[in-house]
């Protein structure tokens, strides 16, 4: 049974699932690198940055002091995906993982330079304790006002899957469990370029048809990429890959949507970049992810016009334009 926890980011995800995690009753801590910010959070046990609305109480403990963590059973690392490995490794100095009964990635992304899932550069930088991955189609901003919402659990051992899915049951809050642990991940880092497309179609007004036809056909070739690197086709069928998929595309909330959004409207990316303080994972993914379907030989249209926009400096409205010019193939293909 999992008693203690530390959530490892203080980002909106971060906050909201210590929020969650204190609910459940369990001995919390909660940090953060920014030292001003988490100063703040524990004056005013709220995260005035990211989610001003949501009161955090008061039996978390508050730190940017990775020295002071005590060891728990449940690291949690909520950390932008650039930020894993060396936070990971920061981490695995300190006494802050000594009595871990399992490592949980909640971050989603591939390593461009090594093609490494998320939970495995936390696992080679702290190895030994087992890892599981949380997924899905969770907004901060709604689980912070406890609005209906489910998870996926991914991990190889049965047993560590449901005390970890056991931390993270609320009344509002469903999780479910998979061992697809490569899949989950794959999942999740790869929804988030299409999420980009879908911004970008909705600020060229292309209409709806146009992007309920990008969604279905991003959801085709991150079945077949990850497919390729070992995920099982079904899990891209459930809440890591088409729940999380539409909710990207879709929703207000999401920073890639709206970096495609103002893309589409003719803004420049190192404009939008500089504009806002969360990080759009899709950006360094779509490079990632690219990389990879070379590699792996798969076909990605898709993929391959969001990356010409975003690193190659295409006109997102050219990009858009190639996609429709293909050539004719069947639906299956």
């Amino acid at each position: 049974m999992i008693q203690s926890a530390t959530v490892i980011g203080a980002g909106s995800w971060g906050t909201a699932i210590a929020s969650i995690l204190s609910l459940r009753g369990l001995k919390m801590q909660f940090w953060g690198r920014d030292a001003a910010l988490m100063d703040q959070i524990r004056q005013t046990r709220r995260n005035e940055r990211y989610l001003p609305d949501l009161v955090l109480p008061e039996n978390i403990t508050i730190t940017s002091d990775l020295d002071a963590l005590e060891p728990a059973d449940m690291l949690v690392f909520v950390v932008p995906s650039k930020a894993v490995r060396s936070t990971a490794e920061l981490v695995a100095k300190t006494k802050a993982a000594s009595q871990a009964r399992v490592l949980v990635s909640c971050a989603k992304g591939i390593e461009l330079e090594t093609g490494r899932r998320m939970s495995e550069m936390i696992g080679e930088s702290i190895p030994g304790i087992p890892l599981a991955v949380l997924t899905g189609p969770n907004h901060a901003e709604e689980v912070a006002n406890r609005l209906a919402t489910a998870a996926v659990v991914a991990c190889a051992d049965a047993d560590i899957a449901k005390a970890v899915q056991s931390c993270f049951t609320l009344p509002f809050f469903r999780t479910y469990t998979t061992d697809d642990i490569v899949g989950a991940e794959w999942a999740g880092a790869m929804k988030n370029p299409y999420a980009i497309a879908a911004g970008i179609a909705l600020g060229l007004k292309l209409g709806d048809n146009a992007i309920a036809a990008l969604v279905t056909r991003a959801l085709a070739e991150m079945v077949r990429l990850g497919v390729a690197e070992g995920g099982k086709a079904e899990t891209f069928y459930g809440l890591s890959g088409v729940g999380d998929l539409m909710a990207t595309c879709y929703s207000e909330h999401s920073r890639n949507h709206r970096v495609g959004l103002m893309l589409g409207q003719g803004h420049p990316l190192d404009e939008i970049i500089a504009s806002t303080r969360m990080v759009a994972e899709g950006v360094p993914n779509t490079a990632s992810l690219f990389r990879a379907s070379k590699q792996r030989k798969v076909r990605t249209p898709l993929l391959d016009e969001i990356h010409a926009v975003l690193h190659e400096g295409k006109p997102a409205k050219e990009g858009m334009k190639a996609l429709l010019s293909r050539d004719p193939r069947p639906e299956a293909d």
